[in-house]
């Protein structure tokens, strides 16, 4: 099965909100901490070209930052690109 990755920092409260969109949907995911790891941010950068944190993955698909993230939960779009992934919600 395709995961959910989330690119964060402990004290980003957009990550914090983005988490929460996931764990209302009881989903999981697996979160990297870049602010204990800034070779990561660096790997976050090349794949996205953006600095800021969230970033969000559903397996290859990149979702983005928290805002694109909600808009897709809103769309119902975030929904099909989970049950694309076979992640069940």
């Amino acid at each position: 099965m395709t995961e959910v990755v989330m690119y964060t920092t402990g004290i980003c409260p957009f990550c914090i909100m983005a988490k929460q969109m996931f764990d209302g949907l009881d989903v999981s995911y697996r979160e990297i901490r870049v602010d204990q790891h800034p070779e990561k941010r660096r790997e976050m950068m090349e794949m996205t070209g953006r600095r800021t944190v969230p970033q969000v993955f559903i397996g290859d698909r990149h979702v983005g930052g928290c805002d694109d993230t909600q808009d897709a939960l809103r769309s119902g779009q975030l929904e099909v690109w989970l049950k694309e992934a076979g992640i069940h919600v």
